[in-house]
């Protein structure tokens, strides 16, 4: 295992390498800015926060191009990527023209982009926006969502992956058995 001090000298690619160990879904994040653009980015610093409320969390780096748009929108939604739309991942993931261009997007709340065949997605209104070092954190309050079965795109060690159900005839069992105690 590998050790790092991080005490101002050190190479910022360890601490995202370390990061990049814990394994996160992929979403794209979309939002309409007041001027009627439609703005999306991929992230995978999206989280649950409160089941009641009903909030969730994200954040955008603050060089990011489309910061302004979500900041002045109060709006947004994540849109849960399917193992199969790695594809959607870089278009939104690269600078471009428009990211929208070709895609069937539905507008949701707020007018906040829905893209077609996602997994899972969040249509929010933006509870607070908090100041965190080279990003800005954003809560929002979860006001519909949609949701379906399938296999999550996953990002792991500065690669997509997909997930492998444990073979353990306990794994089912005892998830449900925890989840069941977190009420």
């Amino acid at each position: 295992m590998k050790e790092v001090l991080l005490d101002g000298s050190h190479d910022s690619r360890e601490l995202r390498n370390a990061l990049g160990r814990f394994p996160t879904g992929v979403t794209v994040i979309t939002t309409r800015s007041p001027a009627g653009r439609a703005e999306g980015l991929t992230a995978n610093s999206f989280s649950a926060l409160s089941l009641d409320p009903p909030l969730v969390l994200w954040s955008i780096g603050r060089k990011s191009g489309s910061l302004q748009s979500f900041v002045d929108s109060g709006h947004f939604a994540i849109n849960v990527l399917r193992a199969s739309q790695a594809d959607m991942s870089h278009r939104f993931a690269k600078p471009a023209a428009d990211k929208f261009e070709g895609i069937d997007a539905e507008a949701g709340y707020g007018g906040s982009p829905l893209l077609p065949g996602v997994l899972a997605a969040f249509e929010c209104r933006t509870e607070s926006v908090i100041e965190g070092g080279d990003h800005l954190l954003f809560v929002g309050r979860v006001h519909r969502i949609r949701y379906g079965d399938g296999e999550p795109l996953i990002f792991n060690a500065g690669k997509y992956c997909t997930s492998l159900p444990m073979r353990d005839k306990f794994a089912k069992s005892d998830l449900d058995g925890i989840w069941d105690g977190l009420g």
